[in-house]
């Protein structure tokens, strides 16, 4: 069984996320207590016990989905599987920074500061209302590119996240967006939903967020991962420190290549697929993309002790 941890993005957050799991382990407490450090603010407090419009908004949702991808890997390592079970590590936009830290390649605390920062850097990027995303269901990535440039115009309209076969998101100026709705419905698209997001992500008006991350990352150590990262800008495996520095700058504003990294792992040998921290709509993506494919969600203490015991009975 050759295995793939991967790391979900933003929306899959939930209030009480990792509770259960900082209770249960105390190496899973500690990572949500570093975070809140770094941070210098109790941010798992509003994790537990906050409210959901404030969990959502990007500057929060980004580290405190990564604090619980990380606490459910500390769990993990607490019964005795760490990220080398692993053949590779991959992440969906902000799972990105959480595989990284997973790898080894980034610190905690550097992870959390550096999320705050692309999340406060995407909200403010583009001012409120005058960006948009969509979902583009039963459209393959081609048609929804060609969607997408065709109600561009004068304006901004992106093939964002390519997440799976029948799955695409557009992200750009509103009124571009409206016009793709429109447009795809034409071209056959089954659905097409405008996204309840707080700013265009994944296209060029996030060109302010991805100079801030670059600023940002020149600051901060990088070390070779343990594990191979696939990344979304590149979607191959990648160890090369200078390459991920790049790539998590041209990220803020490139297409996450979910469909093609899976299906790269696939190439690769990769027959099981773990989404580690909250939330299972990787798993969802993967089925889709791969169906030979084995995926598991290990988010909550039961989660962890069923993957050790069939990682470690194997």
């Amino acid at each position: 069984m050759t295995r793939a941890f991967i790391f979900p993005g933003q929306g899959a957050q939930t209030i009480g996320m990792g509770r259960d799991l900082a209770n249960a382990y105390p190496a899973a407490r500690a990572v949500f207590d570093e975070v809140d450090a770094a941070l210098g603010e109790n941010l798992s407090a509003m994790i537990w016990e906050g409210s959901q419009d404030d969990l959502t908004l990007t500057r929060n949702a980004q580290p405190a989905l990564m604090a619980t991808s990380m606490a459910a890997m500390a769990a993990l390592k607490a019964e005795g599987i760490d990220v080398t079970a692993a053949a590779y590590v991959a992440g969906h936009s902000l799972g990105e920074y959480s595989a990284l830290c997973a790898a080894g390649s980034i610190s905690l605390a550097d992870t959390a500061r550096l999320l705050r920062v692309r999340g406060d850097a995407m909200q403010k990027a583009v001012p409120q209302g005058e960006g948009a995303m969509a979902a583009l269901l039963g459209l393959d990535f081609a048609a929804a590119k060609a969607v997408a440039d065709e109600a561009a115009e004068d304006q901004v309209c992106q093939a964002a996240n390519d997440n799976d076969p029948g799955q695409v998101v557009v992200s750009g100026h509103r009124a571009a967006i409206m016009r793709a709705v429109e447009i795809a419905k034409v071209k056959g698209a089954k659905r097409a939903v405008i996204l309840p997001v707080s700013a265009p992500f994944h296209c060029a008006l996030m060109q302010p967020a991805a100079d801030a991350m670059a600023e940002a990352l020149s600051h901060v150590d990088i070390e070779e991962p343990v594990v191979p990262l696939v990344g979304n800008v590149t979607a191959r495996a990648e160890t090369s420190r200078m390459l991920i520095r790049n790539n998590l700058v041209h990220q803020v504003t490139g297409s996450v290549r979910w469909r093609e990294s899976v299906l790269w792992m696939d190439a690769h040998g990769v027959t099981e697929m773990w989404e580690i921290g909250a939330g299972k709509a990787l798993c969802g993506m993967v089925r889709r993309i791969a169906k030979d494919i084995a995926t598991r969600a290990v988010g909550t203490p039961d989660e962890v002790k069923a993957a050790a015991e069939a990682a470690l009975g194997a």
